[in-house]
């Protein structure tokens, strides 16, 4: 029998490089039922990377900040009166369990990982592995459709407009880096930083890309730098004009953090760097000129966790290790 779903929900409350990561069973779901409305589930700050997304019917803000449990409340309130047949839980924590469970759902799917799994109608397997290549998240998330769709790949996508594309029209060549990220250990030292930028190209413009909270990082480089051809645009962009911007730069810079995903979604040139994490665990890039550079030291600890860590738990952070050189000669 036709399996049919008029109504779909799809949840990843996570942070902004998992909505990108998850943007590929938006756009798979709508080609197998193009006839269905897709709704996607995110949390409070994270709308605006869906906007432009021509599959979605819906983007539902969760705010986990304020009141979380009375909106909480709600939320399940508006996705039960919204029969939704399928829903399509990505997140692989308790509170996306719930929304899952209580969803009134005809279908409901998710990763064995989350501890309400055992409720879903379906689970999968969420096999990531530090010590072997795991597939890739973009894969994973897929799996958890694959039965009623096929198992083909889809990349991510972002969808800048026009007036993103020129707001951020830059004659000449420039690069953009992006510096900062929220855990100690995923971040290339600033010191290093610097040294690539003052070793890129003269003549070409360096900008520096990150979300409000990277301004005081930002401000640092800016004036411990030495370049002229140094802007912040730190806090200034939006997600879809940071997104335009490094779509046309000769190469960008990134650390294993949201801006990298951003680079996959416009299959936008990047050098990755990944300190305390691994590409193993299956959240390297996905553009045609992408690359994956790491210390060549043999660290034991490393990935000392699949998320990065506030603080070295070693004490000496030497998967920081990546001389500045070696970036250069993957240009």
């Amino acid at each position: 029998m036709e399996i049919m779903f008029d109504r779909i929900l799809i949840i990843q409350t996570a942070f902004i490089g998992d909505v990108i990561l998850a943007t590929p069973v938006i756009k798979k779901l709508k080609k197998f039922y193009p006839g269905s409305k897709i709704d996607f589930l995110l949390r409070k700050g994270n709308e605006s990377i869906l906007d432009n997304n021509p599959h979605l019917n819906e983007v539902i803000v969760f705010d986990k900040n304020i009141n979380k449990y009375s909106n909480l409340f709600r939320l399940i309130k508006k996705i039960r009166k919204n029969k939704y047949d399928l829903v399509v839980n990505i997140q692989r924590y308790h509170t996306t369990g719930l929304i899952t469970v209580f969803s009134g759902a005809k279908l409901t799917v998710g990763f064995d990982q989350n501890p309400l799994s055992f409720l879903f109608k379906r689970k999968v397997v969420h096999d990531m592995h530090r010590d072997k290549q795991s597939r890739h998240e973009v894969s994973r998330n897929l799996k958890l459709i694959e039965e009623f769709t096929d198992n083909s790949f889809e990349m991510p996508e972002l969808y800048p407009t026009e007036k993103d594309f020129k707001k951020v029209a830059v004659s000449g060549e420039y690069y953009c880096i992006a510096p900062n990220s929220v855990l100690y250990t995923k971040e290339y030292p600033r010191k290093k930083w610097i040294e690539l930028i003052e070793k890129l190209p003269e003549d070409a413009m360096v900008y520096l890309l990150g979300a409000p909270g990277d301004k005081i990082k930002s401000g640092m480089i800016m004036r411990e730098s030495n370049r002229k051809n140094l802007r912040d645009l730190t806090g200034t962009l939006s997600f879809l004009e940071s997104a335009a911007l490094m779509k046309g730069a000769k190469m960008n810079f990134v650390n294993d953090s949201a801006p990298l995903h951003i680079t996959s979604a416009v299959n936008a040139p990047v050098r990755a760097l990944f300190l305390s994490t691994s590409p193993v665990l299956g959240y390297g890039p996905l553009s045609e000129d992408s690359l994956v550079i790491e210390s060549k030291q043999d660290l034991p600890c490393k990935p000392c966790g699949f998320t990065g860590k506030n603080k070295c738990p070693e004490g000496h952070f030497r998967c920081s290790d990546i001389p500045v050189d070696d970036i250069l000669r993957t240009l």
